[in-house]
This record gives C-alpha cells, sequence and structure tokens, in this order.
C-alpha cells in the first residue's frame, strides 16, 4: 500500500521525520542485531570447537547458517 501526500505529510508533521526514515532506522537495527547475533554464535561456536565440544562440521554449519540467513534476509528486506 503506497500512501498518499496527505498521509506522509500527515506522518511527517506527527513524527518530526520521514516514513523513508523510519524505514530506514528499523532496517538498521534489524542488520545491527542479526550481526551482533551472528558475532556472538560464531564466537561462541569457535570457542566451542577450540575445546573439542563440537566439530569441525557443527563450527561450519554455524558459519553456514549465519551467512544463508544474513543473505535471506538481504534479499526479502532490501529489495
Amino acid at each position: 500500500m503506497i500512501p498518499s501526500a496527505d498521509q506522509i505529510s500527515a506522518f511527517q508533521a506527527g513524527g518530526g521525520f520521514t516514513p523513508s526514515a523510519v524505514s530506514a532506522a528499523v532496517l538498521g537495527l534489524v542488520f545491527a542485531t542479526l550481526l551482533l547475533w551472528g558475532v556472538w554464535a560464531m564466537r561462541t561456536a569457535y570457542v566451542g570447537w577450540s575445546e573439542h565440544r563440537i566439530t569441525q562440521r557443527q563450527f561450519l554449519a554455524v558459519i553456514v547458517r549465519f551467512i544463508a540467513m544474513y543473505l535471506v534476509l538481504t534479499f526479502l528486506l532490501l529489495s
């Protein structure tokens, strides 16, 4: 649904910012959260792999899953 010019101006008057600014902020928050979670997951997997609690295959699976999730979210949210 594309908002009309009246709706956009009402949103901007009420909030003080444009809808595209809100969209950019939300997308930035989503990707920042995803990257922080990915770093945490890969670091945790690395520690488990270095202490021989998980196999190299499981460690690589964590990395591949994160990359796949990042690519899918990038495609869905930025296209």
